[in-house]
């Protein structure tokens, strides 16, 4: 579904990706582990268009994401893509559902339609009783479920997760990595993962591990 060839990038003088090949199936749970400083969160940014490579060419099924460009690229981000960081990256004065509906609304469905998917996803994420909660009036844990309930809003082929569970306990994250493989099994949800969690990298269907701006197995 998502293939990505030679990718290379540098910031400046400093190559950050050295030729990276990767290909990701659909239903699939992918995960990228090494040490700080690899590449990976790079590697993640360009895969979820939020960068572009130097050189190299990046297909999402059959589309090829580095012509797209300005309006293109931002409607085609929101209807294909979605993203958890580690932060969530909540809007803090907004509520749950509002949160998770902006980017429902963005790509032009109704104010109506948006609330009904958001509240159903709130719903199926265990959160349907905390719709008009603020961020500050919610654990960490339930913040970054109202984020996997944003990243899912427009039915995304492929979420991007940067670090999804490296701001959380051990128990709210064991529950985050069972909440990616349920939405994989009940949803055919397709994740692409950094992490340093060992114990979610050795779950997934595959892993990847970067050294210095390559893959090494």
């Amino acid at each position: 579904m998502l293939v990505a060839e030679g990718i290379y990038k540098s910031y400046g003088d400093l190559p950050i990706l050295k030729g990276i090949d990767l290909t990701v199936e659909k239903n699939e749970i992918i995960c990228i582990v090494g040490a700080s400083g690899a590449g990976k969160t790079t590697l993640l940014q360009i895969l979820g268009t939020l960068d572009k490579p130097d050189r190299g060419s990046l297909h999402l099924n059959g589309v090829d994401l580095i012509s797209l460009s300005g309006k293109k690229l931002a409607a085609f981000r929101n209807q294909k893509l979605g993203f958890i960081f580690q932060f969530h990256q909540l809007l803090p004065e907004f509520t749950a559902i509002e949160n998770v509906i902006l980017p429902a609304l963005i790509g032009d469905l109704s104010k109506t339609e948006s609330l009904k998917k958001g509240q159903e996803l709130l719903d199926f994420l265990g959160l349907g009783d905390r719709l008009d909660h603020k961020p500050s009036e919610l654990s960490g844990g339930e913040q970054q479920r109202v984020a996997v309930a944003r990243a899912l809003i427009n039915s995304p082929e492929v979420i991007f997760a940067d670090e999804p569970s490296g701001n959380l306990d051990s128990k709210n994250s064991q529950e985050l990595h069972e909440l990616f493989f349920r939405l994989k099994k009940e949803m055919g949800q397709t994740f692409v993962i950094v992490t340093h969690n060992p114990e979610l990298a050795n779950m997934a269907d595959k892993k990847y591990e970067m050294k210095d701006g390559i893959i090494v197995r």
